[in-house]
């Protein structure tokens, strides 16, 4: 079964890590964003690995930005119709594989978001099985360039989401390196705890990462474990025990990682329960 190691996500801000390091993770996140790819932000980016590398932390994930302006990095963006968007991500994603490669860490790509905006560029395409099938073709490319230090995140939107058992077949039939986010599944199934066990068990040989999160499954509200919906007895014994994970909790202070703690606790006492 998979037991709880404490991960961990911050950004590379010397504040957040050292709240972090202070709890001796088992995996450190980064979440990154445009300031971390200026010439001075990816030196800090690239020192602040070595830094928690040197702290002991032998799983680093470095979690590809969120936002390019105003938009989302969605990858289903077309080139033709947001061509700095989809520059940004091209980028972004080689300046992160290059670290990957340099310092031997692991890079998250989302293979969608959720919103107004992931329908609004879903609609470009003739159909939403024709915009599916762009988004694994552009993260086909980015597969073969990562190789074993990428992985995809689920959306909450139709496009490379989890809830649907002939997405996951699509899904799992390229074989890609997944990074499940409990709380996506959960909302894009509104709540249906069944569902999300069952997309767990159907993804489980493929994922490589999870982030651990509770929800009510209606908006993304990002809560720490035991105060959404989500029925975490059930979700324990479905996870991958060869992944790693993190505890990705909207926090009250970005300097002090208290709600990543306590849902460290949470899901150990699941996990003690269990093996009683």
């Amino acid at each position: 079964m998979f037991q709880p190691q404490l991960g961990l996500k911050g950004s590379s801000q010397q504040a957040q890590i050292d709240d972090r390091l202070i709890h001796h993770p088992y995996t450190y996140e980064f979440f990154t964003a445009g300031s971390d790819f200026t010439a001075e932000g990816y030196h800090r980016l690239h020192d602040a690995i070595q830094y928690v590398q040197a702290a002991g932390v032998k799983h680093i994930v470095l979690h590809h930005p969120m936002k390019f302006h105003e938009h989302h990095s969605e990858v289903i963006a077309p080139e033709r119709l947001y061509p700095d968007l989809y520059r940004f991500i091209e980028i972004t994603t080689e300046k992160l594989l290059y670290l990957a490669d340099d310092l031997n860490v692991q890079v998250l790509v989302h293979g969608g978001y959720a919103g107004p905006e992931a329908h609004y560029f879903a609609s470009l395409y003739p159909s939403l099985e024709a915009a599916r099938q762009a988004v694994y073709k552009r993260l086909d490319r980015f597969a073969v360039a990562g190789g074993d230090h990428i992985m995809f995140e689920n959306s909450i939107a139709p496009v490379f989401a989890y809830g649907d058992p002939i997405q996951r077949k699509e899904i799992l039939a390229h074989n890609y390196r997944l990074a499940f986010d409990t709380s996506h599944c959960f909302i894009e199934l509104h709540a249906d705890n069944l569902g999300l066990q069952n997309s767990l068990d159907q993804l489980q040989d493929n994922v490589v990462h999870y982030h651990l999160v509770d929800s009510l499954g209606k908006t993304h509200d990002s809560l720490t474990l035991g105060t959404g919906k989500i029925i975490w007895k059930d979700v324990l014994p479905r996870l991958n025990p060869n992944a790693t994970s993190i505890y990705e909790i909207n926090l009250k202070d970005q300097t002090n990682c208290h709600e990543q703690l306590v849902s460290h606790d949470y899901l150990t006492k699941i996990y003690q329960e269990l093996n009683d």
